[in-house]
């Protein structure tokens, strides 16, 4: 009788390394997607308030400190640029606009604040008239633009 000594059948050797063959991923990394989005966030919250003052105006200084405006208060901007052109807002306007602008909302419950940004080389008849017409409205929150020294 023969006695048959069973021996493991032996096996290649392991690899331990990358496999040569590339596979598809199947997810994306989103990782720089978020560094992107963070970063032109960062961007737009730098520029907005910049853009925001688009018209170009040379406040007149004022040497004491104001206090800031309240946060909770609505405002309207009148701007008054150098060559005595009128802007709502952003929008340029002519007088007789901006006397109906300020009519309707005078008719409001609870009307907003008006800014009125006047350029210092500007003639001061041109930002009083302004202001005579928004008192003749009763509206009574104004502000007048300056810059600090």
């Amino acid at each position: 009788m023969s006695q048959s000594v069973h021996r493991p059948r032996r096996s290649a050797p392991r690899s331990f390394g990358r496999r040569k063959t590339f596979s598809r991923v199947s997810e994306i990394n989103v990782t720089p997607l978020i560094d992107l989005a963070f970063a032109l966030l960062i961007i737009f919250m730098i520029a907005a308030p910049m853009m925001e003052q688009s018209i170009r105006i040379d406040l007149p200084e004022q040497s004491s400190e104001s206090p800031p405006p309240p946060k909770d208060v609505e405002f309207r901007t009148i701007s008054i640029d150098q060559d005595g052109l009128y802007y709502w807002d952003k929008e340029k306007v002519d007088f007789d606009t901006l006397k109906s602008r300020i009519q309707t909302i005078a008719r409001e419950p609870d009307p907003p604040a008006l800014s009125i940004r006047g350029d210092a080389n500007l003639k001061y008849q041109k930002v009083i008239d302004v202001i005579d017409y928004v008192k003749g409205q009763k509206l009574t929150k104004i502000s007048l633009g300056t810059r600090q020294d």
